[in-house]
């Protein structure tokens, strides 16, 4: 099974990056609990369109620019399930809002203690890891 998902490093004026923590009773086999906001796409919709819902259902905000895809990775965990995750970097204001069947906490961090935090998403670290982000 092919599954595209979406994901967004969403910055705010100041310059920081929102960060979730994930509910562990909906995610107990998830390496790292703190992520960025995303998802999976609905197959028939825009990549935007769906990148702008995940946003909105996991923080309540909304994005104040285009989005600029920064990264495409293959998650494949199991020989039945293939995941293509595209992950951009876009701007938002406010404070989230969060659903918290899905995430329990949220923290606005700088790039540099994005980039040194403990228990982060694998995918995440992978992508800060090559440095496509910058201050």
């Amino acid at each position: 099974m092919l599954q595209v998902g979406v994901k967004v490093f969403l910055r705010n004026p100041d310059g920081k990056y929102l960060l979730l923590r994930r509910s562990r009773e909906k995610y107990p086999d998830i390496d790292g609990e703190w992520d960025i906001v995303g998802g999976r796409i609905v197959p028939g919709s825009p990549l935007m369109d769906n990148l702008r819902r995940e946003v909105k259902e996991e923080t309540g905000l909304e994005m104040t620019s285009e989005p600029l895809l920064i990264a495409a990775q293959d998650i494949i965990r199991s020989a039945d399930r293939h995941v293509v995750r595209l992950s951009y970097v876009g701007t938002a204001e406010g404070e989230p809002i969060l659903d918290e069947r899905e995430n329990v906490e949220y923290r606005w961090i700088s790039l540099e203690e994005l980039k040194t935090l403990d228990n982060l998403d694998v995918y995440v670290k992978a992508i800060l890891d090559k440095g496509p982000l910058r201050e």
